[in-house]
C-alpha cells in the first residue's frame, strides 16, 4: 500500500467506511464495453452505400478500426488500461467472416472468431441485433412495419441473434445479454399509434417464442424518446417497453440519453426495479438529448452509481456503455468512459451508506445534507490510485503517455 492510500484508508475509517471492502466490491463489477465506439458504428458487413436507422457518429479522427483484427487490437489495448475483467458488447453487424450473409441468414459461425478471442482474453460477451443501417430500415420501421415481409425479415434477424447470443453464453459460461433496440417511429404526427405498437408487440412475441436458459441468455428491450426522422412518435417508447418487460419477463434497458434532458435515470432505477427482475444500463452522456458523448464523472453518473449501490441493485443490473465520438481517439474514449464508470461506483461504495440512511429514516435532513456535502472532500483519488496499482494499470497523468503512444501507432489508418 502506498502512503497516500494508507492515509486515505484511515480517513475513510473515521467515516465508518472500509476501503478494502469497497475495493473488493468494485473488482466484482464487470462493465460491458461497446464495440461500436471503435469504428464509428460502421460494422463489417460488405455493403454498398448507406441506409437508414438513425445512427450517426461525428468527426473524422485518424485511427478508425477497419476490420475485426484492428478492432480487437484496439480493444485489447483499451482493456489493458482499465482495472479488472470486463465484457464486450457486440453488435450483429460486426460479424467476422469471409461470407456475406444477409441479416436474416447470420449464424453463430459468423461470430466464432469473437468468441475465441473473448475466451482467450477472459472476457464475457453480450450481443445486439442490428435493426438499423439497412435498406429494409429506410422507412424508420422494422418490427412494426406495415409490410409483413419486412417484419418477417427483421423477426428472423432477431430470432437468429437470440440463438447466437445463447450459444455465446453457453460456450463462454456466462449469460449473454441480447438487447433489442429498433429505430421505429414517425417523423410527423401519426394517426394510428396503436396499430404500430400492436405490430411491434406481435413481432417481439414471435421473436421471443423460443426459450433459452437464463444461464445462457438474458433478453432485454430498450426504449427511446425520439430520434432523427422519428421526432413525433417512437413506437418502442419507455412506457411501451416497461409494460412489455413486466408482462413478458425480459430485462429492461435504460439508456441515459433516451429520456427528456431533465429526467433522472438514476431516479427510475428503484421505481422500475419494483416490477422488473433484470435491468440493463446503457451509460452515456446526452449533451443535447441522445448525443452519446463520452461518459464523464459528473453528477448524473455519480447519482446512477449511488442508486445502484444504495438500492442493492448491482446483483441484477448489467452495466454497459453506449457512446461514440469520432472527434477524439477512439481507444482513449473507451478508457475514459469505463474508468469513469468504475470511479463512480467506487465513490458509491466509499459513501457512509448506513449512516446516511439512518439520518434519512430519522428525518434528520440537515445532517444528511451536511454529510453528503462534506463527503465530497474525502480522498477518493488515493483509493482509486491504489485500485489501479493493484491491477497494474496507470492512474493520473501517467495514463496519458500510453494513450498517446497507441494513438500514434494507429493514426496512419486514416
Amino acid at each position: 500500500m502506498t502512503k497516500s492510500y494508507d492515509l486515505a484508508r484511515q480517513e475513510f475509517a473515521d467515516w465508518g467506511v472500509d476501503t478494502e471492502a469497497a475495493l473488493r466490491a468494485l473488482s466484482w463489477v464487470p462493465i460491458s464495453v461497446h464495440c461500436w465506439q471503435g469504428d464509428d458504428v460502421g460494422g463489417f458487413e460488405r455493403k454498398s452505400g448507406t441506409s437508414g436507422g438513425g445512427i450517426q457518429a461525428t468527426g473524422n479522427h485518424p485511427g478508425r478500426a477497419r476490420n475485426p483484427d484492428e478492432l480487437r487490437a484496439d480493444l485489447e489495448f483499451a482493456f489493458s488500461q482499465i482495472p479488472g475483467k470486463h465484457r464486450l458488447n457486440l453488435h450483429a453487424c460486426y460479424l467476422d467472416t469471409a461470407e456475406q450473409p444477409e441479416r436474416d441468414q447470420i449464424e453463430y459461425r459468423h461470430f466464432t472468431p469473437w468468441v475465441d478471442w473473448a475466451r482467450d482474453q477472459g472476457l464475457g460477451l453480450d450481443f445486439n441485433p442490428t435493426f438499423f443501417a439497412h435498406a429494409k430500415a429506410d422507412d424508420n420501421l422494422t418490427l412494426s412495419h406495415p409490410d409483413a415481409a419486412i417484419r418477417d425479415f427483421w423477426i428472423e434477424h432477431g430470432r437468429r441473434c437470440r440463438e447466437i447470443a445463447a450459444q455465446i453464453g453457453r460456450d463462454l459460461g456466462s449469460a449473454a445479454v441480447n438487447n433489442i433496440w429498433v429505430p421505429d417511429g414517425s417523423k410527423d404526427t401519426p394517426v394510428d399509434r396503436m396499430a404500430a405498437r400492436r405490430r411491434l408487440e406481435a413481432s417481439l412475441d414471435t421473436m421471443f417464442a423460443d426459450s433459452f436458459p437464463r444461464t445462457e441468455l438474458i433478453d432485454a428491450v430498450e426504449a427511446k424518446l425520439f430520434g432523427i426522422g422519428v421526432e413525433s412518435m417512437t413506437v418502442g417508447s419507455h412506457e411501451f417497453y416497461l409494460g412489455y418487460a413486466i408482462r413478458k419477463g425480459t430485462a429492461l434497458c435504460l439508456d441515459m440519453g433516451h429520456f427528456h434532458p431533465t429526467e433522472s435515470v438514476a431516479d427510475k432505477l428503484s421505481a422500475v426495479a419494483m416490477s422488473v427482475q433484470d435491468l440493463l444500463l446503457h451509460v452515456s452522456r446526452p449533451v443535447r438529448w441522445d448525443s452519446d458523448h463520452v461518459v464523464l464523472l459528473n453528477d448524473d453518473l455519480l447519482a446512477m452509481a449511488q442508486e445502484l449501490v444504495f438500492a442493492d441493485l448491482l446483483p441484477r443490473t448489467r452495466i454497459g456503455l453506449d457512446f461514440f465520438d469520432a472527434t477524439i481517439s477512439r481507444t482513449a474514449a473507451w478508457v475514459i468512459g469505463v474508468r469513469n464508470m468504475q470511479k463512480a461506483l467506487l465513490r458509491a461504495f466509499l459513501m457512509p451508506q448506513a449512516r446516511l440512511k439512518a439520518l434519512e429514516h430519522g428525518l434528520d435532513f440537515t445532517a444528511r445534507l451536511v454529510l453528503t456535502e462534506e463527503a465530497r472532500d474525502v480522498p477518493y483519488g488515493a483509493v482509486w490510485a491504489e485500485h489501479c496499482a493493484r491491477a497494474d494499470t496507470p492512474a493520473g497523468v501517467a495514463i496519458l503517455n500510453g494513450l498517446q503512444t497507441y494513438q500514434a501507432s494507429v493514426a496512419a489508418r486514416g
